[in-house]
């Protein structure tokens, strides 16, 4: 469990690190337009501020600790159900948003479409399935 936990809690500290990167800049793509398209599909004006892109980042980071939390890898303060509580919200929310993303996804033909039924709902549902394993198991 301590593998999965850190393995899982590394991939999401690394996704929200991505957050903060593009609060900044649309790495590794040139130009915020072409950012937009692909990785937010929707018009570079429609793109999430800073701000908020910062949250997510934060959101992130939190859900990290509680997988680590629970897998025994960082202490968690507070009773142990709510590192349990909490890495199991973390999976009702990727799984949420990977099904919710093939769902919709497989209605559109744009280039956001193909990358998030590739590329970005699937890893969603991967998370998923390791923060309730964690949850449960931890």
């Amino acid at each position: 469990m301590t593998v999965l936990g850190l393995g899982t809690a590394a991939v999401l500290t690394l996704v929200g690190v991505l957050h903060v990167v593009w609060m900044f800049s649309p790495w590794p793509l040139r130009t915020r337009e072409e950012f937009a398209s692909r990785v937010v599909g929707v018009p570079v004006e429609k793109l999430p501020t800073e701000p908020m892109t910062g949250a997510v980042a934060v959101l992130l980071g939190m859900a990290a600790y509680l997988v680590a939390g629970r897998a025994g890898v960082a202490p968690v303060p507070g009773p142990g159900w709510l590192a349990a509580v909490g890495t199991a919200g973390v999976a009702a929310v990727f799984l949420l948003r990977g099904a919710g993303g093939l769902v919709v996804s497989s209605r559109q033909d744009t280039e956001f479409a193909r990358l998030d039924q590739r590329i970005y709902s699937p890893l969603c549902l991967v998370l998923a399935a390791c923060c309730a394993t964690v949850a449960a198991l931890g």
